[in-house]
């Protein structure tokens, strides 16, 4: 169960503190002062705030919401500085995983623990349309989510743009690419992989400077992104060992 505080006070001293926020909710009956005040700090800090029917509250937050409630995140969030500052501290060209509208938690945990294993030095995922930190994320990862710095960034296509000035090439994962043993990938790295359903977004593939494909066969078309993530995760490792 993820850890939820319900109440104004808490909720507002959560915001104000820095604390990792996964969501707010509020009320529909919350009075428009208070709402507007939380809605303020949640854009302020980038944290996704909704309001819901005051039963629809009480089956998530309980019976003492007092009409706001907030899910704080099972692991505290990296920013997208500290995972380039843990490559430079290494001595190691960057090596980012990002993904584009990943859903469902155990696809995330899963490639946290890839991506930890195959030596990646941080995750990228979006504050809005993807799963966060939460504890099925962090059962699912194996522990491997306390180790890994994770970034939740407010614009996926922003923070691609960022790693590009980090000196990063930023690598697609998408069927219309190379087969991803012809690309190079051995230098200074972000690869992008999207969501179960839409895949990457337009915006997002745009911002990306190769795109790497898996070559499939037989009656089904794709794979599980966390199967391809460890697919193309593992190339990654090939190529950086020579």
């Amino acid at each position: 169960m993820n850890e939820i505080i319900c109440g104004r006070n808490a909720v507002l001293e959560a915001l104000k503190s820095g604390r990792s926020v996964n969501r707010v909710l509020l009320s529909e009956s919350t009075d428009p002062a208070f709402a507007g005040a939380v809605f303020k700090l949640c854009k302020e800090r980038g944290v996704p705030c909704r309001k819901l029917p005051k039963e629809q509250l009480r089956k998530i937050a309980g019976p003492d919401h007092h009409g706001v409630a907030a899910e704080l995140a099972a692991q505290e969030y990296a920013s997208l500085e500290d995972i380039l500052l843990l490559a430079e501290h290494r001595g190691e060209s960057p090596f980012v995983v990002v993904l584009d509208g990943v859903e469902d938690p155990h696809n995330l945990g899963a490639i946290i623990r890839t991506a930890l294993c195959a030596g990646a030095h941080g995750l990228v995922i979006g504050k809005h349309r993807a799963v966060p930190l939460n504890q099925t994320v962090m059962k699912t990862s194996a522990g491997a989510a306390s180790h890994l710095p994770v970034a939740r960034v407010t614009n996926i296509s922003q923070a691609l743009r960022t790693l590009k000035e980090a000196g990063c090439w930023i690598c697609a994962a998408d069927m219309d690419g190379q087969p991803l043993w012809e690309l190079d990938l051995s230098g200074p790295l972000a690869l992008v992989l999207g969501g179960e359903g839409q895949g990457l977004s337009p915006l997002v593939k745009k911002n990306c400077d190769l795109v790497a494909a898996l070559p499939m066969q037989g009656p089904v078309s794709s794979l599980n992104v966390s199967v391809s993530a460890g697919v193309l995760l593992y190339e990654v490792v090939h190529q950086r060992r020579g």
